[in-house]
């Protein structure tokens, strides 16, 4: 991993510098929850489906959120809506060490999701106005590397935790991080998270405005296809990962969060390094090499020995996804205009993550007839095609013809004087 002064400027800029700290506090505690999340209904029940029903409620919402309720994130305020998010979180993980039962367990996890579907979409709409246009990529790798710093923390550090002492101090902790978020999203003046507010033209042709910004432009088609295809691999990998590590290499707890570690420490060094290897390289060639590596990182570890073989496939793995996303999250904000970033990316979101939530259900309806070594490596080959997509798709980045350009921006001035 590499880093230039270049790299480091966006924090120079008080904004996102509070965003920066915010997203590291909420996130830490986020992963080291989601290991609790799984450990405690995989304790109470045992049962594939409902690990792979925690896992689906967690974005079920942003789907939800996308398909039907995008074009709040460009009518009201996105810092407001940032900060009633992390406080309805708050709420949900100071209550969930009282659940009675799974299904308690699952629908506060659900209650957790939806304010994550409007937290997550109106941040990654406003970083393009808190930093300038030739900083984006700089500023994309700051903050997803210190969202996937939390995945080689928070899961490790979960999995202990929660082996001493059961979920609930892991609830408790990620409370507290969304309380400490608040404090430094308050801190972000609203003009700087959005350049101004679109005024409706009616919900449903809101909506479709945003999904049609999406689909004309080849930056977000490249997503839709590329990353659709990796969603859906992933998802069946995550509901079998517990197992594998449980019972595959009979790991236990720890080898559990060493397995969501090792991925996550591969996440830091993928997308802080993604700013560098993108100047040098390219999106289409850092696109297909990043799904490369997934995929040679999640057949690898199908085929391990032990859990810590596993962690260094998983580690590679976690390298390209971190260096995939910083590709997506480059191709969906300047794949249109700040009146219409909120809804188009939310549709993005949403069907990515439909896509993952297909996995998680075929993952957990085949997890006891396959095992878990076999849907890893399935994932692992589906995530080869993932990468050929991408690769051929990515080849049109910053290719949008004049007349696709100025149909965005038409769209996105309709939206706003009507």
């Amino acid at each position: 991993m590499r880093f230039s002064s270049a790299q480091l400027t966006p924090l120079r800029l008080p904004g996102f510098r509070n965003l920066f700290f915010a997203t590291l506090c909420s996130s830490a505690g986020t992963l080291l929850a989601a290991v609790a999340l799984a450990i405690d209904v995989q304790q109470r029940t045992n049962s594939g489906p409902w690990i792979a029903a925690v896992f689906v409620v967690e974005f079920l919402p942003t789907i939800f959120v996308g398909l039907l309720l995008g074009p709040l994130l460009d009518r009201l305020e996105r810092r407001s809506l940032m900060i009633a998010a992390d406080a309805l979180r708050v709420g949900v993980f100071v209550a969930l060490p009282f659940a009675q039962s799974a299904a308690q367990v699952v629908g506060l996890a659900a209650v957790a999701g939806l304010a994550t579907g409007f937290f997550r979409p109106a941040v990654y709409a406003g970083i393009p106005n808190l930093v300038p246009d030739e900083e984006l990529p700089s500023a994309n790798a700051l903050l997803q590397g210190v969202e996937n710093l939390s995945w080689a923390l928070g899961p490790l550090t979960g999995g202990v935790l929660t082996a001493a002492s059961g979920p609930s101090a892991a609830y408790a902790i990620n409370a507290a991080s969304f309380l400490v978020s608040m404090v430094l999203v308050l801190r972000i003046p609203p003009r700087l998270l959005q350049s101004e507010r679109a005024l409706s033209r009616g919900h449903w042709r809101d909506l479709g405005d945003g999904f049609g910004a999406a689909l004309r432009s080849p930056s977000m088609r490249a997503v839709l296809v590329a990353w659709g295809i990796a969603s859906l691999a992933t998802g069946g990998a995550n509901v079998a990962e517990i197992f594998l590590a449980k019972h595959s290499f009979s790991a236990g707890d720890v080898g559990y969060g060493l397995l969501y570690s090792a991925m996550g420490a591969g996440l830091v060094l993928g997308s802080f390094s993604s700013g560098w290897v993108l100047a040098r390289s390219g999106v289409a060639r850092t696109y297909g090499a990043s799904l490369t590596l997934m995929a040679m990182g999640y057949i690898g570890s199908a085929a391990s020995p032990n859990v810590w073989v596993a962690a260094g496939c998983t580690l590679v793995a976690g390298v390209g996804n971190g260096a995939a996303i910083a590709c997506n999250a480059l191709l969906v904000q300047r794949g249109t205009f700040d009146l219409l970033r909120g809804r188009a990316l939310t549709f993005v979101m949403s069907i990515t993550y439909v896509l993952v939530g297909a996995g998680n259900g075929i993952g957990g309806l085949v997890l006891d007839r396959t095992g878990p070594r076999w849907i890893w490596g399935a994932c692992g080959g589906l995530l080869f095609v993932a990468a050929l997509a991408g690769r051929l798709l990515a080849r049109r980045l910053g290719s949008e013809s004049p007349a696709e350009a100025e149909h965005l921006r038409s769209s996105a001035s309709v939206a706003a004087v009507n």
